[in-house]
């Protein structure tokens, strides 16, 4: 796969010794070239919505209730269709997720019982340990952020070794992201409409040429939950088909619907 943050990285990398800057709270915002949106899209846009991202991965998960060692499935299209698939040690999946934006269904073999509901995050905290959305896991699994509705408000500055950049919508909703200097994303901090901070992303071991971090943990603000996700096996295939996103009920199931 081509580099295509190289202009990003030169460009993070002319801009980091011209300002000493603790932090946006301190002072200074950076005012050169390029706009903050052109450095947003540049990331935003290296896995674009007709690209299908296929990968496996280890997932160590921490909750309240214990520490869960698990081999995952995924197949990831922006902006939020997922298909998940739990992997036991021995024998084919035990939990099946498929999630597009209109719906998402979930299939448990082992209980014969089959969901379908909207992909919002209160019917996928039924399954899985966390509140985030479907389009929030899937911005996350690419390496990018959730985006934010109506007029969004800007604010950026070096911290460190990062560019720093603050987003505001409208009804008060914010995210604040950090790319290291080689225009890559290394930390997302997603906040509700009252400022709270509801989780955290940290993005990390970057391959040479590939826009997917081969390691992601997310934890919850909470401290009640925590993934570590490690990809291997991935690829970005150019895929319209849709239909991978879809789960029928099998026969015998019993069909529940999720309000």
């Amino acid at each position: 796969m081509p580099d295509r943050f190289y202009p990003l990285r030169k460009i993070l990398f002319l801009l980091i010794p011209v300002i000493l800057n603790a932090g946006c709270a301190n002072r200074a915002v950076v005012s050169s070239y390029p706009p903050t949106q052109n450095i947003l899209a540049s990331i935003s846009s290296a896995v674009s919505e007709t690209d299908t991202l296929r990968a496996e991965a280890r997932i160590n998960l921490t909750t309240s209730q214990g520490y869960y060692p698990l081999r995952a499935a995924l197949v990831i299209k922006k902006p939020s269709y997922l298909r998940l698939e739990l992997l036991p040690p021995i024998g084919p999946p035990d939990f099946f997720l498929a999630a597009t934006p209109q719906y998402m269904k979930i299939l448990l073999p082992g209980k014969a019982e089959f969901y379908q509901g909207e992909p919002d995050s209160h019917n996928l905290s039924r399954f899985l340990p966390w509140t985030i959305n479907i389009e929030g896991i899937v911005a996350v699994f690419t390496c990018t952020w959730p985006s934010l509705t109506g007029n969004v408000a800007y604010r950026r500055c070096l911290e460190k070794n990062s560019l720093r950049i603050e987003m505001k919508a409208e009804r008060g909703e914010s995210q604040t992201v950090w790319i290291g200097p080689e225009g890559r994303l290394s930390k997302l901090e997603r906040f509700d409409e009252n400022g709270k901070l509801l989780y955290t992303a940290l993005f990390s071991d970057y391959k040479d040429g590939s826009p997917i971090a081969g390691k992601i943990n997310v934890g919850l603000a909470d401290g009640t939950t925590s993934l570590d996700l490690k990809y291997s096996d991935l690829k970005i295939e150019k895929a319209n088909d849709l239909s991978i996103f879809d789960l029928s009920v099998p026969e015998g199931f019993k069909e529940i619907i999720m309000n």
